[in-house]
Parts: structure tokens; sequence; C-alpha cells
């Protein structure tokens, strides 16, 4: 490892920077930066500007715990103001050249960009799991839909492709698609990989530059991909790294140089930045909460719906946006939710590492909180509970965030717990008597993000899929998220923008169309005959 001086309006201070395929763990890479850190504290997370690992000058750090222990594994700087212009006028000074970049060097970095993740997919995982809590096997899953991301970016030259038409006698009309500028990333903590991939790999891939902001909670994996960044030869100030919490997202809300922002996370915090940044004049896609409703049709594979069921809804500890997390039985259907609770009560609660684990922690105490009132908040206004998950305690982690997979039936749409997200491994059921019932519940819910139906009857799905409110339709595929050759699709109250996620949706988000109009008359074209004549003025 080289060292580099950087920020010498700030003071100087020498930092490391990562050689080309460097095989530094993340850990040893966040001590090696933590200069001011003794050996017994957590190391210090850096920014990554212009090419290089910074150390902030903050007097502001946020703890990264565990969930599953309560132990700080790092600290997060809330980036300075001249950090976040130094990360600004990086990401612009770079566009000048990344934008004329030919589209075939982008490609060929993205090609090596995902083989480069693949390869260190147990080291992304990892730190999912230290500062996530997720399984190990769910961490790599997350790598792997965001690695897919990547590897559909490197069709990059098909999805960039402009049109031509000739239009008149010698005239031609053809549009061709071209990079915004800088834009920024705004990340949640559920999927620490996952979000940070379907945002800049593509971003980048159309010759933008980026300001990717990770979650506060979970920035390790962030960190890696930056590394690996590096590695794949993405030049200095095409991606930058920024942290903090709402100072950092009002500077990328209000920040001139940023022309767009791709954000996924809660109601309130996607409201408020698309709200922000339009007004900046910014382009602005947000994906926020959801409900998403599992059908389950009396004709259906009994055994497994269940066991679809149980994995969509009580897997990554239900923290996912797409999570299965409203059961709608459908007729005789409702005397399934016996075998259901048998089902969720097999599933083993643990820390991550535990290869038996099935549900690790929720991020946090204050989400476990959450939680729980909102379980009692069930049971307080007449659902009946099934399974109850509050008094799980793990044998060495008594201080983690755990909580079992828990079933409330009898719940009415009224309730708060099917009125809020509960993002958690909570499954609420409600009882209808037909599919009608079932669709205007569903088209009721403000929610528009996913939803699943159960059955063997082909008519019985066409007729759902046909008149479900809801941008993500499963056929007995309980978590329908589409591989990125489509686009993620969520509607209603669960999106704002009019471009979605990744896919040719995403090109379009992170490119303008230019149109041209050309003439090239054919009479000018007639030089034949070469002129010896001495020139003259006219």
């Amino acid at each position: 490892m080289s060292s580099v001086l950087r920020l010498t309006r700030q003071g100087a201070t020498r930092y490391p920077t990562v050689a080309r395929r460097s095989p530094v763990s993340q850990a040893h890479l966040l001590r090696s930066l933590s200069t001011t850190a003794p050996a017994n504290e957590p190391p210090k997370t850096p920014l990554y500007i212009n090419g290089e690992f910074i150390q902030s000058r903050t007097k502001d750090w946020i703890e990264v715990h565990n969930p599953a222990t309560q132990e700080v594994v790092a600290l997060v700087p809330q980036a300075t103001p001249d950090e976040l212009q130094e990360a600004s006028r990086s990401a612009a000074h770079a566009f000048k050249t990344w934008r004329k970049t030919s589209v075939l060097s982008r490609q060929r970095m993205m090609f090596d960009y995902q083989a480069l993740i693949r390869d260190h997919m147990d080291e992304l995982a990892r730190s999912i799991v230290t500062e996530q809590g997720k399984t190990f096997v769910d961490a790599k899953g997350d790598v792997l839909r965001g690695l897919q991301v990547v590897e559909a970016a490197t069709s990059i030259p098909d999805l960039t492709m402009g049109q031509r038409l000739e239009v008149a006698k010698d005239m031609d009309t053809y549009s061709i698609r071209e990079p915004l500028g800088v834009v920024a990333g705004i990340c949640p903590f559920n999927f620490p990989a996952m979000i940070p991939l379907w945002m800049f790999p593509l971003a980048i891939a159309c010759g933008n530059t980026t300001l990717i902001k990770p979650s506060e909670r979970d920035p390790g994996a962030t960190m890696i991909l930056a590394r690996l960044a590096a590695e794949a030869g993405i030049p200095a100030g095409v991606l930058n790294v920024v942290h903090g919490s709402v100072n950092t997202v009002n500077f990328l809300c209000d920040d001139p140089a940023v022309r767009a922002i791709s954000f996924v996370g809660s109601d309130h915090a996607g409201k408020y930045i698309y709200d922000r940044g339009s007004a900046n004049g910014k382009r602005v896609q947000a994906n926020l909460g959801a409900k998403n409703h599992g059908v389950i049709m009396p004709d259906a594979d009994r055994n497994h719906t269940l066991n679809q069921l149980a994995g969509a809804a009580f897997g990554a500890a239900g923290q996912r946006c797409m999570a299965l997390s409203t059961a709608v039985f459908v007729g005789d259907s409702r005397e399934w939710q016996t075998d259901l609770v048998e089902r969720a009560r097999a599933l083993k609660v643990g820390q991550g590492f535990d290869a038996d684990t099935d549900v690790g922690p929720v991020i946090s105490p204050q989400a476990l909180e959450r939680i729980h009132g909102l379980i009692q908040s069930g049971v307080d206004e007449g659902a009946e509970l099934l399974l109850d998950g509050r008094q799980v305690s793990i044998q060495g982690y008594e201080r983690g965030n755990f909580l079992g997979p828990t079933i409330l039936t009898k719940v009415r749409p009224e309730m708060r717990c099917y009125q809020e997200e509960i993002f958690g491994p909570v499954l609420v059921c409600l009882e209808v008597k037909t599919l009608d019932e079932a669709l205007e519940l569903i088209n009721a819910n403000r929610y528009g993000n996913g939803t699943a139906i159960f059955t063997r009857s082909g008519a019985t799905a066409r007729k759902f899929q046909q008149e479900v409110d809801a941008g993500q339709v499963g056929i007995n595929v309980p978590i329908p998220v589409p591989l990125p050759m489509f686009s993620f699709t969520g509607s209603r109250g669960s999106f704002l923008g009019d471009l979605n996620f990744y896919g040719r949706s995403g090109v379009s988000f992170y490119t303008n169309i230019k149109t041209i109009t050309s003439l090239w008359r054919a009479e000018d074209a007639d030089h034949t005959t070469a002129s010896v004549n001495m020139p003259t003025m006219h």
C-alpha cells in the first residue's frame, strides 16, 4: 500500500490507498485508515473521494453496532461540509473526461467489476452479517442480486443505443442518449450491497459520475465495493462514497452539481428527499414502504404454499421491502394457518454466522421496540396471536435484537398492525370469502410494491394479475423481484418518480435523450473533377 497527501486545506494527513488487486480485508482497511484510533477502539470508516480513502476531519461520529451483540464494530463520520464539497467537485471534474470514455471501455470495466465482486462475495457477506445481522447465506444472496445488476450493465452498448430515421430527402433525424452528469444514491440499511449496486454501476456505465451515501448503520459493504471499483479500473472521481445522516442527505438534495437522486428507504425519508430534491430541479426516483399481500387460494399446493409463505414472511428477519408480510386466506384455506404456525415455529433464530440460523436479529433495539409495539397493538385491537416470538433469547447473545417468527390472525384492515409496515419477522393474516374480496382488500391498501397469489388455476391467476393494483406480481412466487433485464416496478404509495430502478427504465433515469436533425445535400457531394485554377475570393 502507498500513501498520498489529501485535503490539505484542512490539515495534511497521509492516508493509505488500495493497490490494484489488493488482498486487504475490510477490517484491515478500516484499521489502517484509523490513524487516530487506538488498537482497542473501533475502526473509523473512511470517505472515498477522488479515488482515495480519506479519514474524515469531523468531530461527529456515528457508532455501527453488531445487531447480534450490540458491540460497536466501526465508527462512521458525519462528513464535514468541506469534505462533501470536495466529493462533489471530484465527481464534477471527473465527469468532464468520463462522459467521453467510449461505451466499450465502460462495458469492459463492468465486466472486470462483476468478476471482482464475484471473487469477493464471501468478504462482502461477512461484512453484511457483522453490521446488518443477516444470515451468511442470505448476505451472499444480497450480494448476488446486486451483482446481477452489474452483469446486466455489461449490456450498456445495447441499452444506450439510439434511433435513426431518414425523414426527408437528404435529411436524417436521430436520437442519442447522453449521461446527466453527477448523480447521487442514498441507500438503506437492509441491503448493504444490493441497493448500492442497483445505483452506481448502471449510472457510471451510462457515463455519469456518482456520490453514494450508504446507510450509517452498515457502510462496510459499500466501502469494499468502492475498493473493488478502483481495482476494476474505474477512474478517480467517478465513484465517491460520502457518509453521514441528515446533513449529508440535505447536501445531496441541495448541491447544484447533483442532477439526479436515487433513494430506497422509508416513507418519511423518501417523501422528504423527493420533495426537496425535486424542488431543486433534480430528477428523483424513490422506493418507499410496502405492505405486500400473499393470496392463498383453496386449490393451491398446500405444502409448497406454506413453505414459500414462511420463507417470504420471516426470511431476512422480515427486513425487506418485498417481504410477504400479509397473508390473505381465501375460503377454506384459512384452515392452513395451524400448519403455517408449525412451519414458522421450526425456524431457528440466531446470529448470522451460525450455519443453522434461519432468522437473524433486526437492525437495532429501537427497531425491535417498535415491532414489539405493533404486535401488541394488534392484540389490543382484537387480533389473535397464534405465534409470539417476543420472548426469544439466544444463549451467548442475550443483548442481541432478536425476535422470533410471529403470526397474528383475525386481523382487520383498520388495525395499526395492518396499516403500518412492520419491517420485522411478523406475518399478519386476514380471511376473506372470495378472490374478489381479496382483490378489493389489496387495491384499497395505499402501497403497491408487490403481491403474490398461490393457486393451481390459470384462470384465477390471470384474473388476479389483470385486476390487482401492484407493481410486481408473483404467481406461485412469493417475492417477485424482477431480474435486472427488467426493472423494479413498485407503484402507488411505494414509489415516487417517473422512472424505476435498473433495467431499461434505469438507463432512462440516468440519461437524457438528445435528438438531432441534419441535412447533407446530395449535390454538395458532387466533386468528382479536380480544379487546377487559382482560387479566387468571392
